[in-house]
């Protein structure tokens, strides 16, 4: 469906909300609260003077009048000339606090008094197909004004969009002449994934406080990656963890030997030095190494649904969450991990034992969206390829109906030991195969996994 197709009552709502939450914005940024109450005091009282003038209303209007007026021309005349570097860590999580710095320097040779700063999240509206074709879930349970209206639609597609939230710093701070000024910084992302720090806000506020004015800055822009939340999981023990698989090359990957001694050889290049027998050196007078047997170890494989499944994309977004907690939990020192998906085409990444660390698992969980039509044969495809080297697999599930019941017999198929987790909500259906998580309870349902979890 293309936008010329939308109806006239949504492009005149669209037009309306649009351009209301642009002036919202403007008015927020320059418009302090004490400024609003001086407002509200001159408009009460310029309407109380009509008609009965008397000389305390009549005093209490010329003296907030006055007062607006003067702020409102000082605020409008200040100046600086500020520049700014923002000095932020890569990854911040869905949901907790991120601290970080902005620089400035001030090139002015007068010192900048009461100054504040502002990051500015990217622009959350919707376009307008969005707007006429998303609902608001519950929507149909509101009255008919509210769904004529879509105001609380707006309101929550608004929600969706927003990446993260900023507020002010948290004191106001003066910027001396000629000098670099710290200025710590706080933000917390709202949803996962990559975003640039870019707009940030120079406010200027008048000595009364009522109005300020918003300098735009433009810093180098800072790339921030926000990772999915995740939860607390028990200790958890996947199935076929004590069958161990030869590491073979992807062993000379690890951090470190483990086998036992098994004798000693000459030394071949590429020899780690640890590994030299220095005795036998001294008495053969060739160099000497220890050899060990070959180090064994498990290889999981961690396969996210990324297909339509329920027409909730919070399902999907609990999905990745819990995901992400089993990227973390499970224990990577002992064992490789292998994230399976579909973005267009079959990802996999891996991570552990001295391969790629857990962050690139996570970033790979930051970007994932759903995917438009459902591709199980490629992921079966994934996994028949990968058979010989996988210990065991998870499985998680966005939703439940019968193509992907399909889906994990054809799985089974392979000889892999599978422990599907499926997202959904309320009660779980009775064909259920594999552990339900209630999208609405995540944190639970996760806590109440046994330690030993079970394959199908």
């Amino acid at each position: 469906m293309s936008s010329s197709s939308v109806s006239r009552r949504f492009r005149f709502l669209y037009r309306f909300y649009f351009n209301g939450a642009r002036l919202q914005f403007w008015f927020s940024q320059r418009i302090r609260p004490a400024g609003i109450c001086a407002l509200l005091v001159t408009s009460l009282a310029s309407f109380m003077c009509v008609g009965q003038p008397k000389n305390s209303i009549f005093q209490l209007f010329c003296l907030s009048f006055g007062l607006v007026v003067l702020a409102f021309i000082w605020a409008s005349l200040r100046r600086a000339s500020v520049t700014a570097e923002i000095k932020a860590p890569k990854y911040a999580t869905v949901g907790e606090e991120l601290r970080y710095s902005v620089h400035l320097s001030h090139a002015h040779h007068r010192t900048q008094y009461s100054l504040r700063l502002l990051q500015v999240p990217p622009d959350p509206r919707p376009s307008l197909l969005e707007f006429s074709q998303v609902k608001e879930p519950c929507e149909d349970q509101r009255n008919p004004y509210d769904r004529a209206m879509a105001y609380y639609r707006w309101r929550w597609l608004m929600s969706q969009h927003r990446s993260f939230i900023s507020n002010e710093s948290s004191a106001a701070f003066d910027l001396p002449s000629g000098k670099i000024t710290t200025i710590p910084m706080t933000l917390t992302a709202q949803k996962r994934g990559v975003y640039l720090l870019e707009n940030l806000r120079l406010l200027m506020p008048d000595p009364l406080g009522f109005f300020q004015k918003s300098r735009p800055l433009t810093p180098p822009p800072s790339r921030l990656i926000a990772l999915p939340k995740r939860y607390a999981l028990p200790h958890i023990e996947m199935p076929g963890s004590s069958t161990f698989r030869i590491g073979g090359e992807e062993t000379s990957n690890a951090t470190g030997n483990s086998g036992e001694f098994v004798g000693l050889r000459e030394y071949r290049p590429g020899d780690s030095l640890r590994q030299i027998h220095w005795k036998s050196w001294a008495h053969t007078g060739k160099p000497m190494v220890k050899e060990l047997e070959d180090t064994f170890y498990p290889r999981y494989a961690l396969i996210l649904d990324t297909f339509p499944g329920s027409n909730d994309r919070m399902i999907f977004e609990e999905a990745v969450s819990i995901a992400a907690s089993f990227i973390v939990s499970l224990d990577r020192n002992e064992a490789l991990l292998d994230l399976m998906f579909i973005a267009e085409h079959a990802h996999i990444v891996t991570a552990g034992r001295g391969l790629e660390r857990t962050e690139k698992l996570l970033e790979a969980l930051a970007a994932v969206q759903i995917e438009p039509i459902p591709r199980f044969d490629i992921l079966t495809n994934s996994v028949i390829r990968h058979r010989d080297r996988i210990t065991s697999c998870l499985l998680v599930l966005n939703g439940w109906d019968n193509e992907r019941m399909e889906w994990i017999k054809k799985l089974k198929n392979t000889g892999i030991p599978m422990v599907p987790m499926i997202i959904g909500k309320g009660e779980p259906p009775k064909s259920i195969q594999g552990y339900w998580i209630d999208s609405n309870n995540v944190a639970r349902d996760l806590m109440r996994l046994p330690s030993k979890l079970s394959s199908t």
